[in-house]
This record gives C-alpha cells, sequence and structure tokens, in this order.
C-alpha cells in the first residue's frame, strides 16, 4: 500500500497526475500559497470557472478543469483555520481529504496530489496535519484498489520531515 503512496518536496503545479488538490479558501476565487500558484498556473480560465461554484465551506471539496497545469482536474478544499485545536479542527481537516477522495472516486481519477492542507496561513501544526494527511491518505489507499498513486506534495524541508516521519509512525 505504502508504493502507491509518495512524499515529494516538489512545486505540485508540475505534477502530472489526474488531479491535484488545491488548499482553497472559501470564495476559490484563489488567494496566496499554493492556492495563488495554482490560480497562476492554470490561467484565467480556472478564476472563470471557479466563479461559477459559489465558494466552498470548510472541510468539503469542489472539482474543476485544470487548465493549463499538467493535471487534469483541480480538487478545491478549505481547510481549517487554527484556532488552537478546540474548534473541531481536526475533523475538519480529516474532513477534506475524505471529500477529495470521495470526489476522486466519483470521477475515476486514480493518481492525486495533496498539498499540505492548512499548514500555511491557515497556521495549523504541521506535525498534527502531517499525521491527519498520512492517516486518511493510507485509510483510502486501503478501501479503494482503483487509487493508483497519492502523492504528499510540499514546497517546505519542515513539511517534508513531517510527512516523512507520521508515515513512518503508522507503518
Amino acid at each position: 500500500m505504502t508504493a502507491r503512496l509518495e512524499i515529494l518536496q516538489t512545486d505540485i503545479t508540475t505534477l502530472a497526475v489526474d488531479a491535484i488538490v488545491n488548499a482553497a479558501n472559501g470564495s476559490l476565487l484563489g488567494g496566496g500559497g499554493v492556492d495563488g500558484a495554482i490560480h497562476r498556473a492554470a490561467g484565467p480560465d480556472l478564476l472563470h470557472e471557479c466563479r461559477l461554484l459559489g465558494g466552498c465551506k470548510t472541510g468539503l471539496a469542489k472539482l474543476t478543469n485544470g487548465y493549463r497545469l499538467p493535471a487534469r482536474f483541480i480538487l478545491h478544499t478549505v481547510g481549517p483555520v487554527w484556532n488552537g485545536g478546540s474548534h473541531n479542527e481536526p475533523e475538519l481537516l480529516a474532513s477534506c481529504y475524505r471529500a477529495c477522495f470521495a470526489l476522486a472516486r466519483e470521477n475515476q481519477l486514480r493518481t492525486l496530489a495533496f498539498p499540505a492542507i492548512s499548514c500555511g496561513v491557515y497556521g495549523y501544526p504541521i506535525t498534527q496535519a502531517a499525521e491527519i494527511s498520512v492517516r486518511e491518505t493510507l485509510a483510502e489507499l486501503a478501501a479503494n484498489p482503483n487509487l493508483q498513486k497519492v502523492v504528499l506534495a510540499c514546497f517546505d524541508p519542515a513539511v517534508y520531515s513531517a510527512l516523512t516521519q507520521a508515515l513512518a509512525h503508522q507503518q
């Protein structure tokens, strides 16, 4: 199963997978961090499609085309803002992964790449987010034999380290 899970320190916008996941804000209209990078790389058609979606609630996900990206689709999910952990943040973050995996199953996507959802300006503690990311990904890989590969893509070496440690703890 872990052969189908890859942790890479890379730019998620360069990955040729069925879908990349965008750590979006609730408007889905672009922002900073990975959200801004995905919107810039995909081009203006992404913003036009996102305007038609009516936003997205925290813990849910919506699908768009990938446009200029090597990925065919983008799964936009809105992670929780960290408020100390007592505002349902762990469940909301796990829900982001589950919602993306559900859309992947519905759309017969076989390869996905996730960023470190909520770990940037939303302030989620990296170690805790990595544990949730790896746990939810391993659960989906165990339950869905059609899912060929999941990449946990990160730009930051500290996130890469947290993800590899989380994977070692859960094996």
